[in-house]
């Protein structure tokens, strides 16, 4: 059954990345993996296709599609593989800062390059010794005539070493009492002076998506790059998270999905004691039992996606699917392995790599910890 959001012209483009993907992704992405980058060249095809920012205004270079389409593009790049996460921080977590905050002038200036693959951007929040304690956070933004002097460090940063313009969330009032009153957004670009990049991180997964270490040293940003009222960033943060949770529970999904069919097929090829291993009730269970979680999570999930594109409140539901659907996704990675037998730990095999790159969407956007201890507080507990 199809999802409520999706239309004939959805799945018409749907057919038609994919066989763009088929083309420009799947032969190229083993390379990607032992480069540890996706090349610029993909970002820019991605950009002439028109699947870079397709829910923004036309006049800003966009195609003023529904979210519908965004979920069809996050689907297919993670069926391709999880390192393509950056593409859809890119088009459904950065940019809706600059739509929904940002001045008609940031907008003219910025989003037309963003949808043509020019400009990569990057959302820099996370810091050494700041997660899921946002309002911890130790960068500062003090402003000196026309210009913010940004001084401190991000890390864990998500196209980290590609992006052209960055969000920063920095301490612009660092007496504010609550501290969290005291963080704006400001962008910064690419060679901003006293902006430096430090390394570019060896993660256990996600290997192809380029993760970085990024450094202010007294880096003078125009005050005209401040993004929205100062003061206001920690409340941004917390209404656009909503929807970079779902992203992540989207990919967690398709995961699932794509770890389960790759499984199925390989235990009715396979042959143990003179038969197909999907023959044995163990395999049989356990396929069950992952065939039912995952379709269990698709029904919540695809429900979820349509009320958010609704407009509706959906803070709790996210934080439910964005736990619930990375830890059947890293159970099921575990499992598929298992299946697979030796083999499964062979880099030859796709699971090998899905089980890699499945632990991280855990922690990111959120820590499952933190998903429910919102789950809790919004019930009242």
């Amino acid at each position: 059954m199809s999802a409520p959001y999706i239309k004939d012209e959805h799945e018409i483009f749907r057919k038609s990345l994919r066989k763009f993907l088929e083309k420009e992704a799947y032969p190229y992405y083993e390379q990607w993996e032992e480069d540890r980058m996706i090349p610029r060249a993909f970002w820019k095809k991605m950009g002439e296709q028109g699947y870079l920012c397709p829910t923004i205004d036309e006049q800003y270079g966009g195609s003023e599609v529904d979210w519908g389409f965004a979920v069809v593009i996050n689907e297919e790049l993670e069926r391709v593989g999880s390192g393509l996460v950056g593409i859809g921080l890119h088009n459904d977590i950065v940019i809706p800062y600059i739509t929904a905050y940002g001045t008609e002038e940031q907008k003219q200036k910025w989003l037309p390059h963003c949808t043509t693959g020019e400009m990569i951007t990057a959302i820099a929040m996370t810091e050494p010794g700041a997660g899921s304690d946002l309002a911890g956070i130790k960068t500062t933004a003090r402003l000196e005539g026309d210009h913010y002097i940004v001084n401190g460090q991000k890390t864990f940063i998500t196209n980290g070493i590609h992006s052209d313009l960055i969000i920063v969330a920095c301490k612009t009032n660092p007496s504010a009492v609550p501290a969290h009153k005291g963080i704006s957004l400001l962008a910064i670009e690419r060679g901003t002076p006293g902006f430096s990049r430090g390394r570019k991180l060896n993660k256990v997964g996600l290997h192809c998506q380029d993760t970085a270490e990024l450094i202010f040293e007294d880096c003078m940003v125009p005050k005209e790059n401040l993004i929205g009222d100062e003061g206001k960033g920690f409340l941004y943060l917390m209404e656009k998270l909503q929807q970079e949770r779902l992203l992540v529970a989207i990919a967690a999904q398709v995961a699932a999905e794509e770890m389960l069919q790759q499984t199925i097929e390989y235990v009715k090829s396979r042959e143990a004691f003179g038969k197909s291993i999907s023959r044995f009730q163990n395999t049989q269970f356990k396929i069950a039992e992952m065939a039912t979680n995952i379709e269990m999570g698709r029904v919540f999930l695809d429900q979820l996606i349509t009320e958010h594109m609704q407009g509706k409140d959906v803070v709790t539901k996210v934080s439910m699917a964005k736990w619930k659907l990375t830890e059947n996704a890293r159970e099921i990675a575990t499992d598929c392995m298992q299946l697979y037998g030796g083999y499964g730990y062979m880099e030859e095999y796709e699971i090998a790599r899905r089980y890699r790159d499945i632990p991280v969407a855990s922690i990111y956007a959120g820590t499952n910890e933190i998903m429910k201890v919102i789950i809790a507080k919004n019930m009242g507990l």
